[in-house]
């Protein structure tokens, strides 16, 4: 499979009237024509259903909610890019997680507004795992 599309994420339930051509990504309680097929992509072809089985990092695209599935450990993993950096147009955005960074304490002046700034973006970068907790 070469650029591989399939309709929606993992579904039990083979669809009521599949057209040639549509995929898709078996559940783990498969039923029906599927049944003893789960986690494979089903292709639906003038005679019938044809099963692939998933090697380790295969990826498909999921046409319902424009992500991409990726087979890892035996399961599919929806939504999740991996990876070390992200970069856009030539420049690094996002990279390897960082230290934590502590939170503004002492210091002769006290600028409250400062600090409440500097907490909610140092907590934004944490939400995000940019930076250890």
């Amino acid at each position: 499979m070469v650029a591989a599309t399939v309709e929606e994420g993992p579904r039990d339930d083979p669809p009521a009237s599949p057209v040639p051509g549509q995929c898709y990504i078996v559940g783990a309680a498969a039923t029906g024509a599927w049944s003893g097929k789960a986690q494979t992509v089903a292709g639906y072809t003038s005679g019938g259903w044809r099963f692939v089985e998933p090697v380790e990092g295969m990826s498909v695209y999921v046409n319902a909610d424009g992500m991409v599935a990726t087979f890892r450990q035996g399961a599919w993993e929806l939504g999740i890019v991996r990876g070390s950096s992200l970069v856009i147009g030539g420049k690094q955005v996002v990279g390897p997680r960082l230290p934590a960074i502590a939170p503004a304490t002492g210091g002769s002046i006290v600028d409250a507004e400062a600090r409440t700034a500097i907490a909610a973006m140092l907590a934004a970068l944490r939400q995000h795992g940019m930076i250890d907790v």
